[in-house]
């Protein structure tokens, strides 16, 4: 029977949900509509609670702690703005930080408001700089891993310092041996791609509004990838960095 992988848990003990929902740069109508979605499917913002389908602790929901806020006396200021919206779960950082934002940051944890903290687009080098002067291990690695960009340096680096990778995903490799994987399996590229994240230890996050393709998107709990299939996928030629979903 194939194991299901609905939750990681992260080193702050928190559970993060396996398959989430990704609404960077969608239209704000679509957004609402999409995680309306997404919920009516099982997965555990302001008018989902209001409409009482969902109760707020079922939810998690991360947002990116925007370039203008890096100043420490911003970041708390920046939770509360983004709180009025969604009331946040996790907050994560773009790559360029200062020690002194990461500070702020471990200020939110400490003081509950954060369930985690963590990091985006960070390779290991920037996530060594980082744990030489943190107190806080970053709960979580955003960035771009996929059947055609693996990082296994950055996936073992993670693995090794309990830093969870999570991995947006947005639109259907086209890759051979993706689609004979997906063909023998009777699944779509897009699935047995998020299911391969699973099997990885990465939580994933694909982007749609589509209620039919996010309903899809869900359908990767009851199914694995077996072992000789898997084993293709370390076939796969690596794509040059910045080639994408």
């Amino acid at each position: 029977m194939a194991e299901s992988i609905e939750f990681f848990e992260l080193n702050t003990g928190a559970k993060i949900p396996s398959v989430g929902l990704g609404t960077w740069n969608a239209a704000p109508n679509a957004v609402g509509e999409s995680i309306t979605a997404a919920v009516k499917i099982g997965v555990a913002l302001k008018k989902v609670f209001e409409d009482g389908l969902v109760k707020r602790e079922d939810l998690w929901i991360t947002s990116k702690l925007w370039n203008t806020d890096h100043a420490p006396e911003d970041v708390p200021k920046a939770w509360t703005e983004l709180c009025k919206t969604c009331n946040l779960t996790m907050l994560i950082s773009h790559p360029d930080i200062l020690p002194s934002t990461w500070r702020a940051m471990e200020a939110l944890f400490d003081s509950g408001k954060a369930r985690a903290i963590g990091v985006s687009n960070f390779s290991v080098k920037k996530l060594e700089d980082l744990l030489a002067v943190a107190r806080v291990t970053p709960a979580v690695n955003q960035v771009e891993i996929h059947p055609v960009w693996q990082q296994p340096k950055l996936h073992e680096y993670c693995k090794s310092k309990g830093i969870h990778l999570t991995v947006p995903l947005e639109g259907i490799l086209k890759n051979r041996i993706l689609t004979t994987v997906a063909k023998k399996l009777g699944k779509t590229p897009a699935q047995v791609a998020l299911r391969w994240g699973l099997q990885m230890g990465h939580s994933v996050v694909p982007k749609s509004t589509n209620e039919a393709r996010i309903k899809e998107n869900f359908d990767v709990f009851d199914w694995s990838i077996p072992e000789n299939l898997f084993a293709k996928f370390s076939e796969i030629e690596q794509a040059s960095i910045g080639n994408s979903l």
